[in-house]
């Protein structure tokens, strides 16, 4: 999946309009993007946990190796996380 089909499905999932949804995404993706790089775990449900286990620097950036671990109840059942809030 690419940001512009990640946007998309924020679009389409919480009914915002694109030119609000899009600085939204991209902002999460680089705090998402910062902690990852700072060796720092994520327990983003119902994504699941990604933990940091190898971080080696490069000349064009640095490589992660992470795990992902999800549990069997990450489903779609439960409330909408991206639903609209009440006005």
């Amino acid at each position: 999946m690419k940001k512009k089909d990640l946007v998309d499905a924020v679009v389409a999932r919480s009914g915002v309009k694109k030119r609000d949804a899009k600085p939204a995404v991209e902002a999460a993706l680089a705090i998402l993007g910062d902690a990852l790089s700072e060796g720092r775990d994520l327990n983003l449900a119902p994504m699941g946990k990604v933990m940091v286990k190898k971080q080696k620097k490069i000349s064009q950036g640095s490589v992660l190796t992470l795990r992902l671990r999800q549990n069997d109840k990450a489903t779609n059942d439960g409330p909408d996380p991206l639903a609209q809030a009440a006005e």
